[in-house]
Order: C-alpha cells, then structure tokens, then sequence
C-alpha cells in the first residue's frame, strides 16, 4: 500500500507551514493549499486526499463534498466550531480536533488575563511609561490569586490545565462541565463540582474552556451573571458567543461584577466601537491565546500520529463532539 495523502488547507505564514509538514511520515505526502486558492483547485486536491488538515482556513462544503476518499478532517485548533460537523457525519468522516496541543498556552493566557485585572496590569504599565509611576494603585484596587475560588467552566484540557496553574498560587477550584470527571480524577485535580448556578453564584474569577456548541452559546448570560458577586471577574479564552457580550456590558457598566479578560469576541476583528474596549475595568487581547512558537510543534506531532492511527485501523484520538 502506498502512503496517504495529506491535503493542508491553512491560512498561515509560510515560516510556520514550513515547521509542520517535515512532520509528514516517510513515505507520506502532504500538499499545501493555502485558503486563497480558487475553490477548483481546492477541490482538485482533496478529491485524492485521504486526509484533510485544517487550521485558519474554511473548509467548504464544496471541497468537503469532492474529498472521496477522506478518512478523517484533522485539525491544528482545538475549536471545531466553524465545521460542517453535520454533512460530515452524513459522509461518515470523524472530525478530529488537535487534542489539547495548545493547552499549555491558552492556560497561560486565561491566568495572565486574571492577574493583569488583580494587578491592574493595563494601568500601571502605561502610567510607569508615562512618569507618573504608582498613581494606578491606591492601596485598595489590587488583589491577590490566594484564596480565591475559581470557576473553570469547561473542564477539558484547558480546564484542568488551568485549574493546575491557579492552584499554584493557593486558589481553589471549583468546575461544572457538561461530562465531569471521576471522582477520582477530581480528587486527582483537587477540584470540586457543582452545579452551574453554584458556579455563578460563588466563584470570584470565572473562566471559561468549553467548546462553542448550541448548549453553550451565550451559557454566560445576563440571568447568570446577576447571580455573581460584585467583586467578581470573567475570563473568556474560548470562543466569543459563549458570552452574551450585551449581558456583559451591561453587568460592568452596572458595576454588577468587577471586571473581564477577554481574548475572544462575538464579532473578530472586534469592533473598535465595542464598549468593552472603553471600560477601565477590562483587559482585551486578539484572540491570541493558543498562539505561541511552541505549539506548532506539538499540533503537528499530535496530528499526524492521529492520522497515522486512522491509516492503520486503529481509532482517532479527539473526536470533535457535536452536543445535540
């Protein structure tokens, strides 16, 4: 049997494309199609792909429909919400996503977001430039991580990864998820479960890891986050529709809850109209979480030992699951 076929559908730099696809196995072939490429040639290409890779790019249900041989569409991002999950049940081939690959980072992120807020980062940093040196901080407006309890919405790779990083400063952790974990795993994690209501109603820093679903769009809304303490703050780092962004403006204007962290919005690019951006009380990144150096090395790895499985008859790892 001859090796598979990779078809690459990115949107990204070529310096990045370049750390990738020496991951190819020998006597593999990985063909490079960048999200520019006319729909023809897409379509061209993955007609003999047996797989199809996907990070930053569309993958229309065009080219879907003309991959005939497509065992699996495996992904470098751990979101599958831009999927056809649909049509591609319907033409038997699973979605993978990139199995917890950028975990690390986006764990990383959610803590920076929530001690920027307690430290009041983005104040002091333009302040120190500006010479006017500790004018941010009265004494009263910073905070510490211990004692605190954390939320953690989601408690998938990025969740328990969280949940690790803000126990290393003496928080506790509390989760809700649609599939908890054994009990001995929560007792493995130290983290405790408990109702989503519980979750709003108690945590002094929500942080949100669950996958956009219908079940989660807007699971953060403005009944839920009345249910929060005044001093609390959100965090969001996985995608924008998880919050209902009216709700939560609304929530701060109001000085409902203290503050967010937000690396994702409804709308991306977002709109540099949104009031959020205007707020003292918010800290905004570019949907950049995931994004460091280091991963592209372990989403390719992940990714290709994942198609080598489903090329040898064995069962893919991290199958994107459609919550109906």
């Amino acid at each position: 049997m001859t090796g598979a076929k990779v078809a690459f559908l990115h949107g990204l730099p070529s310096e990045v494309v370049d750390v990738i696809t020496p991951y190819t196995p020998d006597g593999w072939t990985t063909e490079v199609v960048h999200r520019d490429m006319p729909m023809d040639e897409q379509k061209a290409i993955v007609s003999d792909a047996d797989f199809i890779m996907v990070y930053r790019a569309p993958l229309g249900d065009e080219v879907l429909r003309a991959a005939n041989k497509a065992r699996m569409v495996q992904l470098l991002a751990a979101g599958y919400d831009s999927m056809n999950l649909p049509l591609m049940a319907a033409l038997e081939v699973p979605c993978a996503n990139n199995g917890g690959a950028n975990s690390w980072a986006v764990a990383d992120h959610a803590v920076l977001l929530m001690l920027s807020l307690y430290k009041r980062q983005m104040h002091t940093d333009p302040a120190t430039r500006q010479g006017r040196w500790s004018a941010p901080v009265s004494g009263t407006n910073t905070f510490e991580m211990a004692d605190k309890l954390v939320g953690v919405l989601g408690i998938g790779n990025i969740g328990r990864q969280v949940a690790r990083r803000v126990q290393g400063f003496d928080a506790d952790v509390q989760y809700y998820d649609l599939y908890p974990l054994s009990e001995e795993r929560e007792r493995e994690l130290d983290v405790r479960r408990v109702s989503l209501d519980e979750l709003f109603r108690s945590s002094d820093i929500l942080t949100c890891h669950t996958p956009l679903t219908p079940q989660t769009h807007h699971i953060v809304n403005r009944e839920r986050l009345a249910m929060m303490k005044p001093t609390a703050v959100v965090i969001n780092t996985s995608r924008g529709p998880v919050v209902d962004e009216a709700a939560l403006i609304e929530a701060l204007q109001g000085d409902r809850i203290a503050g967010a962290g937000l690396d994702v919005f409804e709308q991306e690019p977002v709109d540099p109209a949104n009031p959020l951006l205007q707020m003292d009380n918010v800290v905004v990144t570019p949907h950049i979480a995931g994004t460091t150096w280091n991963t592209w090395f372990r989403r390719a790895e992940f990714a290709y030992r994942n198609m080598r499985r489903v090329w040898n008859g064995e069962p893919p790892l991290a199958i994107a699951q459609d919550f109906d």
